[in-house]
């Protein structure tokens, strides 16, 4: 036989907290009012709502929830949407396999708690706490988490960023009102940094903050600081755009996002990465005409310029292009692979991931997961009879060993590999275990390239008094300075302050001859590569860069910046104390 449940009056009486006389005076009360007993009670202020709630939630089974003591996770708050919380007057406390717990002030109206189910898709576990203090919570949490919101939207308005149509405005409203702000921000974010050139978003969880930056001409710009309040929903929003999924906090995770701006379709690559304050999110911003510069755009000087022109229009062979990670490699090929993109040339490429789509390639998405590799994809392409091909990089001996197959039976093949300069990639690949007279006979040319952010037009001026311990370093002579001014960018509005805008590249050309390639073969270190490539004519990174800092298109700190390798391996310079 069931066992009755205990009346609310009953359970208060039995608590001490209201006598006979009073339990008597609030149902006589209650009748006539046509109001619950325990309402009865608080109005005639025979108990609190406190007592009231905790001894509904002994009659029913349930938790009470003393929001003075208790502190919801703000994680916990963005799974149910504001709007809801307010019209309702729930809060919601977590996951709990899969159900959601959620503090409600009346267990009784089931027909609310059965919209929440539909409304949320989850089954709820109900723990009661009074609707003052549910009230007050709302107030003073959600309150002040809209308005850190409001002022971190208001900084980045200053900006005067107008994204296309807020970017698929029609999404705030898939999301609910309450994440239209979120949703909003985010947009904001992303148009100010396609405004001022950015190549990536950096959202960056801090101990105390979220940290956003971006990446304008290779060096990263602190924006704004993001409430610590909103992380998790901003991450959540950046997770849903690129298609990642949102419960999984424990690996990286890559997700893309296609957007337009001004009427163009800009794609941005996603990452997830876990970090101590949680996860830190990159977009890496790739726009279709900053792979189309054109040659002439990349910087070459005439004579690299030239004879980089007769390699890319070889028959066969391997054309490899170094440097670390954002020096501007994959946008030099593609300038090569649009300038032979001709209806009379097969051209296929191999690349992790294809970041710009070009009418007329055939691109090849690398898939690790089903055994895409780049090897494989390399073996099919020699079936597919192509002229020229394209492998995003040369990582590994059973890469390398086909691409040399491949430049050995009549086709021309481009690449990149991470090393600090041209005459190391020819050691790099003897390292990996491709043998060397392999590489010796199928390397036609190695370029080693940096990018180096050029002074801004507005605002250049020449410099009065340049620092004479970094021209040293640079190794320049006093004839050489003769020559002309070294110039500086004062800052701008056009430039941000920087003083510089935009950027070029910086080269070192290896063309292979007899002699060097008597040294492939013979394994010889690179310093020794290196010594017989300058004699045979190589320009160094370093003197590249010399040769823009004289013609105004740079500054001796930009070349010291990306080619300081260079200098410690090139002749040992005397510097003043």
């Amino acid at each position: 036989m069931a066992r009755k449940r205990k009346k609310i009056g009953e359970i208060l009486l039995s608590w001490g907290i209201i006598d006979e006389a009073g339990l008597s005076q609030a149902l006589e009360y209650g009748m006539q009012n046509g109001i619950r007993a325990g309402e009865a009670m608080v109005q005639l202020e025979l108990c609190d709502e406190d007592d009231v709630m905790k001894a509904l939630a002994t009659q029913l089974g349930q938790e009470y929830v003393d929001l003075d003591k208790f502190a919801i996770p703000r994680e916990a708050l963005e799974l149910i949407p504001v709007e809801i919380i307010r019209k309702h007057l729930v809060l919601p406390m977590g996951l709990e396999q899969d159900r959601l717990k959620v503090i409600v002030t009346d267990p009784l109206d089931l027909e609310t708690l059965d919209l929440l189910r539909f409304r949320l898709g989850k089954e709820l576990i109900p723990a009661l706490a009074p609707a003052k203090k549910v009230n007050r919570f709302i107030t003073e949490v959600l309150d002040k988490m809209h308005d850190e919101l409001s002022q971190t939207m208001a900084s980045i308005d200053k900006a005067s960023i107008d994204l296309e149509d807020e970017i698929n405005k029609e999404d705030a409203g898939d999301d609910g009102e309450g994440d239209a702000p979120i949703v909003r921000l985010i947009n904001k974010i992303i148009g100010e940094a396609v405004r001022n050139r950015a190549s990536d978003i950096h959202i960056e969880p801090m101990a105390d903050r979220v940290r956003v930056r971006y990446r304008i001409d290779g060096v990263c710009h602190v924006r704004d600081d993001i409430p610590k309040t909103i992380q998790n929903a901003v991450v959540t929003r950046l997770k849903i755009m690129a298609g990642m999924d949102i419960a999984e906090k424990r690996v990286p995770l890559d997700g893309r996002i296609k957007m337009k701006f001004g009427g163009k379709p800009i794609d941005f690559r996603a990452s997830a990465c876990p970090t101590y304050h949680g996860p830190s999110v990159v977009l890496r911003i790739l726009r279709a005409e900053a792979a189309s510069v054109g040659i002439e755009s990349l910087g070459f000087e005439e004579d690299n310029h030239k004879a980089f022109q007769r390699i890319i229009r070889r028959p066969n062979g391997i054309f490899l292009v170094t440097g670390p990670t954002g020096s501007g490699k994959t946008t030099t090929l593609y300038s090569a692979l649009q300038e032979l993109n001709r209806p009379d040339k097969k051209i296929i490429t191999a690349e992790d991931p294809v970041e710009y789509n070009f009418p007329g390639m055939n691109q090849c998405q690398v898939n690790e997961e089903i055994g895409l590799t780049f090897a494989r994809i390399l073996r099919a392409m020699l079936r597919q009879a192509p002229n020229i091909i394209l492998v995003g990089e040369i990582r590994d001996r059973e890469v390398g060993d086909v691409a040399i197959q491949a430049a050995l039976t009549g086709h021309l093949v481009f690449s990149t590999l991470h090393t600090n300069d041209a005459p190391s990639a020819i050691t790099r690949l003897i390292d990996m275990g491709i043998k060397p007279f392999l590489v010796a006979s199928s390397v036609q040319a190695i370029m080693a390239q940096r990018l180096i952010r050029v002074i801004c037009k507005e605002c250049r001026e020449e410099d009065p008094s340049p620092d004479k311990r970094k021209l040293k370093l640079l190794g320049f002579t006093d004839e050489e300075l003769a020559q002309g001014a070294i110039y500086r960018g004062r800052g701008c509005s056009r430039c941000g302050g920087t003083g510089y805008h935009g950027r070029k590249g910086v080269f070192e050309m290896l063309k292979m001859n007899a002699e060097i390639r008597e040294l492939a073969f013979n394994r010889a270190p690179s310093s020794q590569l290196r010594k017989a490539a300058i004699a045979s004519g190589m320009r160094t990174l370093r003197d590249d860069g010399k040769i823009k800092i004289l013609k105004g298109v740079t500054t001796p700190d930009e070349v010291l910046r990306v080619a300081h390798a260079d200098v410690l391996v090139g002749d040992e310079v005397e510097v003043e104390a």
